[in-house]
């Protein structure tokens, strides 16, 4: 429905370009004034940030990088679609640090989405941007991210309870683990679940996370160990580089099953068919995960499943060179549709 109702807007006015570069001046209720002379960009730690070497990170900072990135998504935008879930390919466009810090336009990302050239003029409703969106699938998916992080940005506005608790009422009756040691395995990567521990690491690495993979990782945490979502949404919040408070809100009230979402509670991701789908030969598992870097492809997804003396010859052994899972997915999925049902029972 909010896609929809975004489309009708849309077509009634499509997204304008204003070349910011030309005018160094600030917006101000509507009206463009020049900065105050003693005006200046805050600091890093005034802004809470701390100093990073932005080559080890991969990033190109301000306005240059993020048309950078953009001009190279414009590339591979068509195939966005069928490559966005896999996290070691370069599947995803890379710009959401970029659209975090206002670096990029969200309104050239949707023109791109749309299929305008830049500088094309605009077209009218049921024009050419129509017929261009429709025309392409990979084009199609990515305008969908866009309108997404619109929705989140929309949902924290007008219901800002969600900020700090569930969107749905019922769900502060749903019982949660404290269990610090769980916490710590599943911050640090090492919880016995590859696709699990590599999407950790790579963030405690980089500062981003692949977006499947952060579905991924705040399922687990949220219906395999059982914790407070908001633990892990914390979590996100000091490691990623590109957070944003609506869109990791969002994400994990999606994950948890408490946001404003018409699955119900019982999507739990399995975190080994996850690891089977979208990185079957391990390659991104390898990358993060260096201790299972000679593990067959066939065993990569579960190590554990190894036979002993076979992961010996690889110089492994589970409980030692890697952990063992610190829970059983059955177990856990059967717990966690327990305490979900029980709380749902509240619903208002």
């Amino acid at each position: 429905p909010y896609k929809n109702a975004w489309f009708k807007r849309l077509r009634a006015a499509e997204p304008p370009l204003v070349d910011v570069a030309a005018f160094p001046v600030q917006a101000k209720s509507g009206q463009l004034q020049t900065p105050p002379a003693d005006a200046r960009i805050p600091t890093l730690s005034e802004m809470r940030f701390e100093p990073a070497d932005n080559a080890s990170l991969g990033i190109t900072p301000g306005m240059t990088g993020g048309r950078e990135r953009l001009a190279d998504f414009a590339q591979r935008i068509d195939g966005y679609k069928d490559r966005r879930d896999f996290p070691a390919v370069k599947g995803v466009s890379y710009l959401s640090v970029h659209l975090r810090f206002g670096t990029v336009s969200v309104r050239d990302c949707a023109r791109l989405a749309l299929g305008f050239d830049e500088g094309q003029p605009h077209a009218g409703p049921g024009g050419h941007s129509q017929k261009s969106f429709e025309s392409s699938e990979g084009k199609q998916g990515w305008l969908n991210e866009l309108i997404w992080r619109d929705f989140y940005f929309a949902i924290l506005h007008h219901f800002p309870h969600a900020a700090t608790g569930p969107f749905k009422p019922e769900y502060e009756a749903l019982v949660t683990d404290q269990d610090a040691e769980r916490l710590a395995a599943w911050q640090e990567g090492r919880t016995g679940y590859p696709l699990v521990d590599a999407a950790m690491r790579q963030l405690n690495t980089t500062g981003y996370m692949h977006n499947r993979l952060r579905m991924v990782t705040a399922s687990f945490f949220a219906k395999h160990l059982l914790l407070d979502w908001r633990l892990g949404e914390a979590y996100f919040a000091r490691k990623l580089i590109d957070f944003d408070q609506s869109a990791n809100n969002g994400g994990w009230q999606w994950a948890a099953s408490t946001g404003c979402d018409a699955q119900p509670y019982f999507r739990i991701f399995n975190p080994i068919s996850q690891s089977e789908k979208f990185d079957a030969e391990g390659k991104f598992i390898r990358r993060y995960v260096p201790e299972l870097a000679k593990v067959p492809a066939r065993y990569i997804h579960a190590p554990w499943t190894l036979p002993p003396l076979e992961a010996k010859s690889f110089g492994l052994v589970i409980g030692h060179d890697y952990p063992a899972p610190i829970v059983d997915h059955a177990t856990q999925r059967a717990e966690a549709l327990r305490r979900y049902a029980a709380a749902a029972k509240n619903k208002p």
